[in-house]
């Protein structure tokens, strides 16, 4: 799955192998073996290539279809807020969804923090 979001995320940023080669220091040819699964980045170049293309690691490496976090996991947030919200009024409702929203958010950036200070 890696090298296949690799290379759509190259092709959405009509970038060429060639860009992104330069971008990380590295020959073309070297980055066509990770589009073409015949070698594997580390993971520092991994974390390093999902920020460069604005994505979630788990995004990158096909664990997660969501590219980033912004793109919050629906059906865990409208378990969430179907729960909680049957008796607010509309207003409670999106400060309980904006709550909602802020907490899935901080707790992603949590668990990517403590996942890094594990590989540190």
């Amino acid at each position: 799955m890696f090298p296949e979001r690799l290379k759509a995320l190259r092709l959405e940023a009509n970038l060429t192998q060639s860009d992104v080669a330069k971008e990380f220091g590295i020959s073309q040819q070297a980055y066509a073996k990770w589009e073409n699964a015949k070698a594997n980045p580390t993971q520092s170049v991994i974390t390093k290539l999902a920020n460069f293309y604005n994505v979630s690691i788990d995004y990158l490496m096909g664990k997660s279809d969501y590219k980033n976090s912004d793109e919050i996991d629906l059906s865990t947030f409208e378990v969430l807020y179907r729960k909680t919200s049957k008796n607010l009024s509309d207003e409670e409702k999106k400060i309980l969804e904006e709550d909602l929203r802020e907490f899935l958010l901080e707790r992603e950036k949590a668990i990517r923090a403590m996942n890094k200070e594990k590989k540190d």
